[in-house]
């Protein structure tokens, strides 16, 4: 090995002071005024500063070291923090969309509902500038990525690579991953509960001892993956969960209680789909299904669009990822069922109106609506206690009479006037 090979790199300790000039001026760059220019903290040391929701966006951190740093809210998409140290760091709600995150170390940081869609988090080499070698490597071993210990719940790292991270006991619960590849990642006794892994590469990947209960794993690749002792209880496969739509006509039966609901009883008769697995039908887009009863039903990723549910019995049915924009669901029975991710905007959520003076309101107690889009939807009088509603967007939903008594709201949006 050369020399200068072996020669450790400095570091510039920058003072808050600096960091707040170098930002200033990267938002005059963005907002085309003059003095701007980009944020560059290539190997300084920003240890225990604070960026919150500073915009900078394509910054250089190559290498920086940003322990303990504030960078809550921080917009950082294509930002690069090739081999920086951001352990310990707080990043929750922070935007990284495809940053470079190559060889960096997140151990021990905070991403809780950070955006790190297309983020690069694979192994990466460090290496710096020399004016005789053009770069020379100052770690010559192959870095990972190392996210031991992490808090990603509920971050979005759709289609983010992450293969070769060491993410031990890191904490993906909620997360969405779809699509993310995971190859070989080291991820020994990681929560990945209730993440959405759907069509995510985990091909030789270690996950033993992880908790991977009620995880979405439709379409996952899974050759060579190691999950000796790994709890997978409620986790949604390829395989059929209860009974397949091909054992049932399923269609026909949807299609008869449909008729019934319009005739009155009149012509088709009224159908039960307790625990049955109604993925395969892809849409039942508009039908009218009032009070079917689906107990315990998988419905994950169907396009329930404007489908007419009043009163339906659907306590536990598993209705992550559907789109349920404009449903009418008024009086519906939803106890404990899962709704992480659904379109729910413009729904009805309302009560029912089924005597002159009897009203009855949506039951939704104990459901789990962690990244749901309800924006503008009518949750009149619904009951809600002890649902889990993180990261939901109540935007302009009407909420009078809403009861979210014991509801977990971490960073839902729209619910400030709810007591």
């Amino acid at each position: 090995m050369s020399a200068a090979a072996s020669t450790p790199q400095e570091y510039k300790r920058l003072t808050q002071y600096e960091v707040d000039v170098i930002c200033a001026k990267h938002d005059r760059l963005w907002s085309a005024r003059m003095g701007g220019a980009r944020a560059v903290f290539a190997f300084c040391d920003l240890s225990g500063l604070s960026v919150p929701g500073r915009n900078l966006c394509d910054a250089d951190f190559t290498g920086a070291i940003l322990v303990g740093c504030d960078l809550r809210k921080a917009k950082l998409d294509n930002a690069n923090f090739y081999g920086a140290d951001l352990q310990g760091a707080d990043l929750t709600d922070a935007s990284l969309r495809r940053a470079d995150l190559r060889g960096s170390s997140l151990r021990g940081a905070n991403l809780t509902g950070a955006d790190m869609f297309e983020a690069d988090l694979r192994e990466g080499t460090i290496a710096a500038a020399d004016r005789k070698e053009g770069y020379r490597v100052i770690e010559p071993t192959q870095r990972e990525a190392f996210a031991a210990g992490a808090n990603l719940s509920g971050a979005n790292l759709e289609r983010s690579r992450l293969s070769g991270i060491v993410a031990t006991k890191a904490d993906f619960s909620d997360a969405i991953l779809k699509d993310a590849k995971l190859v070989r990642a080291n991820l020994k006794q990681a929560n990945f509960n209730g993440a959405n892994l759907a069509g995510a590469d985990l091909s030789g990947a270690n996950l033993a001892g992880a908790d991977l209960r009620n995880a979405v794993l439709v379409g996952a690749k899974t050759l060579s993956w190691n999950v000796n002792d790994t709890n997978m209880d409620g986790a949604l496969t390829d395989k059929p969960s209860g009974t397949s739509v091909s054992d049932l006509p399923y269609e026909q039966m949807i299609a008869d209680h449909a008729r019934w609901i319009e005739t009155g009883g009149g012509e088709g008769k009224p159908s039960v789909f307790d625990k049955a697995d109604l993925r395969n039908l892809r849409s039942v887009r508009g039908f009218n299904l009032t009070a079917l009863s689906a107990k315990g039903a998988v419905f994950y990723g169907l396009d329930m669009e404007g489908v007419q549910m009043q009163g339906a019995q659907l306590d536990g049915a598993d209705l992550r990822a559907c789109n349920l924009r404009r449903a009418d669901l008024r009086g519906a029975r939803l106890k404990g069922a899962k709704l992480t991710g659904a379109d729910l905007r413009d729904a009805q959520l309302g009560p029912l109106l089924i005597a002159a003076d009897r009203l009855l309101p949506v039951d939704l107690t104990g459901a789990i609506l962690t990244n749901a889009d309800l924006a503008r939807a009518d949750l009149r009088q619904a009951r809600m206690a002890g649902a889990d509603v993180s990261r939901a967007n109540f935007t302009g939903a009407q909420l009078r009479d809403l009861d979210l008594t014991g509801a977990i709201r971490l960073a839902a949006r729209g619910l400030d006037d709810v007591i």
